[in-house]
């Protein structure tokens, strides 16, 4: 879901999983040319990964890659969608907590991505944002949202703070 420089050649990686629910690892030594992670540690790729426990947190020992969206990576206002979508996940899920339902909603999503259209973009992220707060209990299951209803500004209501990737997907 997103990364960020750790050291002189390490990675500190924040990953959706289906049974963990979000975890941060450390990638050490991914920012090497030489790294054989590297590649395979990008955002946005659907991963298998083997991690073990450090000293302070774990530590991302093999990866695979299962699937790298390749089908949206060019098109820019899909891959800011995407990083809307991680980012809501990523501010409204604490780390640790098991939420199998958005890990497959995250999937499927990305996967979708893949097969819409730019003009529908906005529809798939208030879906997606609408389903996401349903499932993490923040919006009642069975009530339904209004035509006009904004998500984003509902999720950021709950955070209490502005989704950074919402101004970048304002400028594209």
């Amino acid at each position: 879901m997103k990364r960020s420089n750790f050291g002189e050649a390490d990675r500190l990686i924040t990953l959706y999983t289906k049974h963990y629910g979000k975890v941060v690892c450390l990638a050490k030594g991914v920012r090497r040319l030489t790294s054989r992670k590297r590649g395979n540690l990008e955002i946005f790729n659907l991963v298998s990964f083997i991690a073990s426990k450090g000293k302070g947190m774990d530590i991302v020992t093999e990866v695979e890659t299962l699937s790298a969206f390749s089908g949206w990576r060019k098109d820019l206002k899909k891959v800011a969608s995407a990083y809307t979508m991680c980012e809501m996940v990523d501010k409204l899920t604490a780390e640790g907590s098991e939420q199998p339902e958005v890990y497959e909603l995250l999937v499927s999503y990305l996967k979708e991505l893949g097969l819409i259209e730019e003009k529908d973009l906005s529809f798939l992220l208030n879906n997606f944002g609408e389903l996401l707060v349903k499932i993490l209990g923040f919006w009642p299951k069975d009530k339904i949202f209004l035509p006009n209803f904004n998500v984003s500004l509902f999720i950021e209501q709950i955070m209490e703070k502005e989704l950074k990737s919402k101004r970048f997907l304002k400028r594209i």
